[in-house]
């Protein structure tokens, strides 16, 4: 009963949190910059819009192909028609309850083509560790390439007293924690090391697979089409158009992480990638259009795709 208290809770309280940010975007917004939005909704080039989603449909495909590399590695193979479908799929339940698609993935192989779901399960995982390697790594180099920028944000908005203060207090606790992880026998943290020890292992053994380089090229070019489809939509309204790439990337990684941290980035993505343009000079009401027209996109794709698959999986695999 606990666990399906908080399965619940799971599901419901995210899309709470969605809704009570969309109402308070809303809200906050006059209506000088409401009709600018319906203005910029209007207006948009939605061929730029189009041809981003293209590109993402390439994406889902290299991350059907890619799986065959993890899938082989571990003496299984599945047709990709199979493992493009459960790809679509996983995207759709993720934005439906949260990290449900790796589970909905590996049980729609499992169906399908008899790969045992702890297999399948365990390809899936370290794939989502490389990738999240691949998002550390857009992090990182976004922060150095906007460095200056950031910098001058920081000195700007932050008092120096206030900021050395936080750099010692994040200083310390950053000291504690790792102190506390290295020396600590506590049973939960124990259990932490233990996973975070196969998450290693199975990150490496990505590296030991006979077809390591194709794998790692895709999943270059899985993320290389992520950033490809936010740069290529703002170019779909006159005010982002001449926004330069460091600026573009900063508002992928900023959104990447509303996804992340949220139902699907519903609510969020929106506002955080508007407040961040907003850092540099966008109005935050193109901000806003701009963040609803990359995320309603991406959103419709994903609903269609993993809709369609789910009706045409029974009707190809029917003796399954």
């Amino acid at each position: 009963m606990k666990k399906k208290i908080i399965r619940i809770l799971s599901i419901v309280l995210p899309l709470i949190l969605g809704v009570f940010l969309v109402i308070y975007a809303y809200n906050q917004l006059s209506s000088k910059e409401l009709e600018e939005i319906k203005r910029s909704f209007k207006t948009a080039d939605y061929l730029y819009v189009g041809l981003a989603l293209f590109v993402g449909v390439t994406g889902y495909i290299a991350r059907a192909y890619r799986w065959k590399y993890t899938l082989a590695h571990m003496g299984y193979t599945a047709p990709f028609p199979l493992k493009f479908s459960a790809v679509c799929i996983t995207y759709l339940m993720n934005i439906t309850i949260p990290r449900s698609g790796e589970v909905s993935r590996a049980l729609v192989l499992k169906r399908y083509s008899d790969v045992p779901f702890d297999k399948a399960f365990g390809t899936i995982i370290s794939e989502r560790v490389i990738d999240l390697f691949l998002l550390i790594i857009c992090l990182g180099g976004t922060i150095a390439l906007q460095y200056s920028a950031l910098k001058e944000y920081v000195s700007t908005n932050v008092p120096y007293e206030k900021l050395l203060f936080y750099a010692i207090i994040a200083l310390i606790l950053f000291t504690a924690s790792v102190l506390f992880y290295m020396y600590s026998r506590m049973a939960w943290l124990l259990k932490l090391k233990i996973k975070i020890a196969g998450l290693v292992e199975g990150v490496l053994s990505v590296f030991k697979m006979p077809n390591k380089w194709p794998f790692l090229i895709l999943s270059v070019y899985i993320w290389s089409t992520y950033i490809l489809m936010f740069y290529i939509t703002i170019f779909a309204l006159p005010e982002t158009s001449h926004l330069s790439f460091n600026v573009v990337m900063l508002a992928f990684v900023v959104g990447s992480l509303a996804i992340t941290f949220s139902n699907g980035g519903f609510g969020l993505f929106p506002i955080a990638v508007a407040k961040l343009l907003e850092v540099y000079g966008l109005p935050y009401a193109a901000g806003t259009a701009f963040g609803w027209i990359i995320w309603a996109s991406q959103t419709g794709l994903v609903i269609i795709l993993g809709g369609f698959s789910f009706l045409l999986l029974p009707l190809l695999y029917r003796k399954k």
